[in-house]
């Protein structure tokens, strides 16, 4: 049975094998949340030295059919699926509350998009990072789905300095660059890569009803490299040519594609930790 990655853990309740993009597992392969357990559970789970997973996403517009928490739907399905990669390999994992608001100024050219400013971000960041890591975890990696350069910057200090001062990798394996940009879609490789077909297709194999499919047909194509643009000088989107919100072509998403990025992205993390160092198969 296909189960959504953010509904699995309610769904295992009646079913001892589960799917994730194709692929069959065992009922104790899914993730867990730290947000579910009481003290004295996650005072036991934390004795076994897992893997943390922090979801970081945004609160901005991903064009008129994704909704404005987009990024924190992808961060989340993100971590799930690699805790779900983690612990079918017998490694523990353990997905964190997510952190959903960010340095998200590029998006306020339209309603909703609600940033933060950096310096007060990064701090706050910091901090969550060293306070998770000083409770037994192997590793903590930021599972970061929001990919405004001012954002990514703080993101990797504060998971630089978290990692200094509690002696255990904090990582931050950025999407954007090689290696990790290789396992991703052409779409995003070409920049067009702001709530067009990748992020689209990675919501609807997350959470399909988050998505207002009816508006996808009436979508054209963007064809506008985002992260140049904004290396050019546009301050928003609107201002790098999107007068939705949207890049890239959400029009040709799909769920069966979604998998492939939420795999992929998964496939990252575990990338990441062995690179590292951590013990992982």
């Amino acid at each position: 049975m296909s189960v959504s990655m953010l509904t699995v853990a309610v769904s295992l309740k009646a079913y001892s094998t589960f799917d994730v993009g194709g692929v069959s597992l065992k009922r104790d392969d899914a993730p867990i949340f730290l947000a579910d357990m009481s003290w004295t559970e996650a005072r036991d789970y934390l004795s076994e030295r897992p893997v943390g997973l922090l979801p970081i996403g945004a609160i901005e517009a991903h064009g008129p059919h994704l909704p404005l928490d987009t990024d924190v739907i992808i961060a989340t399905a993100t971590a799930n699926r690699a805790a779900t990669r983690l612990r079918f390999l017998s490694v523990p994992a353990l997905v964190l509350p997510p952190v959903s608001y960010s340095v998200s100024f590029v998006g306020t050219s339209f309603p909703g998009t609600t940033p933060v400013d950096p310096d007060p971000f990064e701090q706050y960041l910091t901090s969550v990072l060293i306070q998770h890591a000083r409770q037994g975890y192997r590793s903590i990696v930021c599972c970061n789905a929001h990919l405004e350069p001012a954002h990514v910057e703080r993101v990797g200090r504060s998971s630089d300095t978290a990692g200094e001062r509690s002696g255990i990798p904090i990582l931050f394996p950025d999407q954007r660059v090689e290696p990790w940009v290789a396992l991703l879609s052409d779409e995003f490789r070409a920049g067009a890569r702001h709530a067009g077909g990748y992020e689209t297709s990675i919501v609807m194999a997350a959470q399909l009803d988050a998505v207002r499919v009816d508006l996808l047909p009436t979508l054209d194509p963007v064809w506008i490299d985002l992260p140049a643009k904004l290396k050019a000088g546009a301050r928003t989107f609107f201002e790098a040519g999107a007068t939705l919100g949207y890049f890239g072509d959400p029009a040709t998403s799909t769920a069966e594609e979604g998998h492939r990025m939420l795999n992929a992205l998964a496939e990252i993390v575990i990338m990441a930790l062995r690179q590292a160092g951590v013990d992982v198969p």
